[in-house]
C-alpha cells in the first residue's frame, strides 16, 4: 500500500524550495507508459508553469489540493481567461476535473502548496504544439512577468504581449 503522510509532504516541499524550478513531483504510478498518472507535486508560489494542454495523448485530468492552495486558469486558443478557479485545502472547492485539449495553468498561491494530480497516460513530454504559443517558455526573460499576470488574472483577461 502506498501512503501520502505528513513526513512525504514536508520532504516534497523541502525539495521544491530548493529546486531551481520550485516544484518537486513524487509518482505513485510505477512506470511512466502507465495507463493512469497518479502524482504529488509541490509547488512553490515562484513556479511558472506555462500554459498548455494535453492532446498527445488525449487526456482529462483532475487535480485535488492536499495542502496551501492554487488557481487554475482555463484559456481559450488566444490566451483569453475563459475561468477560473481557486482549488484551496480551506475549500470550498478542493478538487476539479477537466476535458482534454484544455488550455491551462495552475498556478500556487501560497507555499509548501501541494496538488495531487490524475491524468491518463502514457506520460509523454508536451510537445511545443500543446504549449500555449502565446505564453512565454520557462526559463525565458518574461516569464515572470507572465506568472505574475496569471496570478491574479480574472475571466475575460487577455494575456499581455511579451
Amino acid at each position: 500500500m502506498k501512503k501520502l503522510d505528513a513526513a512525504l509532504l514536508d520532504s516534497l516541499t523541502k525539495k521544491a524550495k530548493e529546486s531551481p524550478r520550485y516544484r518537486a513531483h513524487h509518482n505513485l504510478h510505477p512506470e511512466l507508459n502507465d495507463p493512469v498518472q497518479r502524482l504529488c507535486i509541490a509547488m512553490e508560489p515562484s513556479t511558472y508553469v506555462r500554459p498548455h494542454r494535453h492532446s498527445d495523448p488525449a487526456s482529462w485530468e483532475v487535480l485535488m489540493i492536499l495542502r496551501g492552495s492554487l488557481a487554475l486558469n482555463i484559456f481559450d486558443e488566444t490566451g483569453n481567461v475563459v475561468e477560473r478557479t481557486v482549488i484551496s485545502e480551506r475549500g470550498p472547492i478542493t478538487a476539479v476535473e477537466f476535458q482534454q485539449d484544455t488550455w491551462h495553468a495552475p498556478v500556487s498561491l501560497e507555499p509548501g502548496t501541494i496538488v495531487f494530480e490524475i491524468k491518463q497516460g502514457p506520460y509523454k513530454a508536451i510537445a511545443e504544439q500543446n504549449s500555449a504559443s502565446w505564453a512565454p517558455q520557462e526559463g525565458a526573460l518574461h516569464a515572470e512577468k507572465f506568472l505574475a499576470w496569471y496570478k491574479s488574472a480574472k475571466v475575460g483577461d487577455v494575456a499581455p504581449k511579451m
